[in-house]
């Protein structure tokens, strides 16, 4: 019987779908048993008296939040440890981490696609995931030439310091450029964006455009309106920390390794409805095309939805998006048609049809034209990468 004991936060959507993936695993591998400290038996004992736990009860092996300098007390246990990452990753313990400079990369081109000209970025102090997530953020923001703005919390702070952070995060909201593509570092933060922005009416998305990190269902539809976020394979990742703690367990080899978390799409809500475009013909025919992607896309259905004639309609909507209807029309086809791809196990064919392509053989012509690889190798290899955990 694999006893684990778990030192991390249950709070969190995160935390809950990293415990589903861990606790698939031991249902198909076990028996396991998880054992839970709450967070008040570290607040009375001290993380001595956590140690004093472990080694009167024995665990197989610990997942833990904890800083790093209270975790050098574990490094005489001889068990497997991993440690989720808050300031800094560990390069002793094994680590539950992600590709946070991805995910920053990630919110920065839906933004750029969005053809916004101001960015903004709200973290958290002294957290890696903020700061790398951040980072890729700019690096992104940099290339275009965009205007970016930063402004962090520190989520340590008591209820008067919260206070005036608050004000603070209020000034700073209210002084960004107007529109703005704001990304929060996860949904928690980004709800307090929401908040603040109604308390002050400003408009979410044609002012703030708004988006945030985990997918956290419940904090998400709290906002008026509900806020667009980057979804995580967290379950994989508690699955895959399942598979690894399993095998070294059976090995008898603590060596440590990576989890490695992936960024795999954007969950569109209100928050982010808006392009940054003042014409708005353009912007009806735009919606059209992302709500009607399976249907007739002609220049001919399209002119029809605006009192436009079509020559007309060709040269605002070219200069607005530097593409032509149809150019944009493909594109943005075959960006939907390489989502599903990764995201799900369908048949090409089914993908294509729902993407709005009838013909299979003209679709791996020219998918492969603008990626690179044909559907199926783009399908693996990329399926591959969200599969992957890095070795330390």
């Amino acid at each position: 019987m694999i006893k684990i004991l778990l030192l991390i936060d249950y709070s969190s959507e995160f935390s809950r779908k990293l415990l589903r993936g861990l606790v698939q695993y031991s249902q198909e591998h076990g028996p396991w048993i998880f054992y839970r400290l709450p967070s008040y038996y570290k607040v009375l004992h001290g993380k001595q008296g956590v140690i004093e736990w472990v080694k009167e009860r024995k665990p197989d092996a610990i997942i833990a939040q904890w800083d790093l300098e209270g975790s050098n007390l574990l490094k005489n246990l001889d068990i497997p440890i991993i440690l989720q990452n808050y300031k800094k990753r560990s390069d002793y313990f094994s680590n539950l981490t992600g590709d946070y400079i991805g995910t920053g990369k990630m919110a920065a081109q839906f933004f750029i696609e969005k053809k916004f000209r101001n960015f903004a970025f709200y973290g958290n102090k002294d957290v890696v995931w903020s700061k790398e997530r951040a980072q890729g953020f700019m690096q992104e923001i940099q290339e275009v030439g965009g205007n970016y703005f930063y402004f962090e919390s520190d989520n340590r702070l008591n209820e008067n310091e919260w206070g005036n952070n608050h004000i603070k995060l209020d000034e700073w909201l209210t002084s960004l450029p107007k529109p703005v593509a704001l990304f929060a570092c996860d949904d928690r933060f980004a709800l307090e964006v929401s908040e603040i922005c109604k308390i002050n009416g400003i408009n979410i998305p044609d002012e703030v455009s708004l988006l945030g990190v985990d997918n956290d269902e419940l904090i998400c539809n709290l906002s008026d309106p509900p806020i667009s976020s980057i979804v995580l394979e967290v379950e994989k990742g508690g699955y895959d920390v399942g598979h690894l703690i399993h095998r070294q367990i059976r090995e008898k080899q603590n060596i440590p390794f990576n989890i490695v978390i992936n960024p795999i799409k954007i969950e569109e809500r209100k928050s982010t409805d808006k392009y940054n475009i003042d014409n708005k013909y353009i912007l009806t025919i735009l919606r059209y095309i992302e709500e009607n992607l399976n249907s007739d896309l002609s220049i001919e259905k399209l002119t029809g939805l605006v009192p436009l004639s079509r020559r007309n309609l060709e040269v605002k909507f070219k200069k607005e998006l530097g593409i032509s209807i149809y150019q944009f029309i493909l594109k943005y086809r075959i960006e939907q048609f390489a989502k599903l791809l990764v995201n799900t196990d369908r048949l090409l064919f089914d993908i294509a049809l729902e993407c709005g392509f009838n013909d299979n053989k003209n679709i791996s012509r020219v998918f492969k034209k603008i990626k690179g690889l044909s559907p199926a190798e783009y399908r693996r290899q990329n399926q591959s990468k969200v599969e992957q955990t890095r070795k330390v």
